[in-house]
């Protein structure tokens, strides 16, 4: 388990294994507009659809699903939950693949928010999208982009104000 390497999921190619940081990137089905062209966090950071990840009692669901797991599983190195997706770096252990721990992040909390909110059916978009860090810069600034992607967003003024992310999470 936790290393397949190199493989496809119906699309471009990706790396799993263990040890290795991972920018995992997941949104909500309704998160995109259907004529929309493009599925990059510029469109994402819109907040189109029904951003049910606004509700405090939702974010904080996704953010206890995220961090329920951290160090027994993965290690949790930051993360963000926006309205309408999730950001999270992570270093996976030998022992849980990436796809199994995002569909238990997506599993338990649209389980919970359906709950919470009276919905029912799917709540996350299938698949998630995953870019494996190549080397120390890049991993900076891939937690730099999300402890910073609220800011970007206009949400709020400083990283460390927004309640749903590593960098203001109390």
């Amino acid at each position: 388990m936790g290393r397949k390497g190199w493989h496809g999921r119906g699309y471009l190619p990706h790396l799993d294994g263990y040890e290795i940081a991972q920018h995992v990137v997941f949104r909500l089905r309704d998160s995109v507009p259907p004529d929309s062209v493009t599925e990059g966090d510029d469109v994402l950071d819109l907040g189109y659809g029904s951003a049910v990840l606004r509700d405090d009692r939702c974010a904080r669901i996704v953010a206890e699903a995220l961090l329920y797991h951290d160090v027994k599983r993965y290690d949790l190195q930051a993360w963000c939950v926006m309205p309408n997706h999730v950001h999270a770096l992570i270093v996976t252990n030998a022992d849980h693949e990436l796809g199994a721990i995002v569909q238990a992040w997506k599993g338990f909390s649209a389980e919970q928010i359906n709950a919470l909110m009276g919905g029912s059916g799917r709540l996350w978009a299938p698949d998630y999208f995953d870019r494996f860090m190549r080397d120390d810069a890049h991993y900076l600034t891939t937690k730099t982009y999300i402890e910073m992607n609220p800011v970007k967003a206009g949400l709020c003024a400083r990283p460390e104000d927004w309640a749903f992310g590593s960098a203001g999470w109390k």
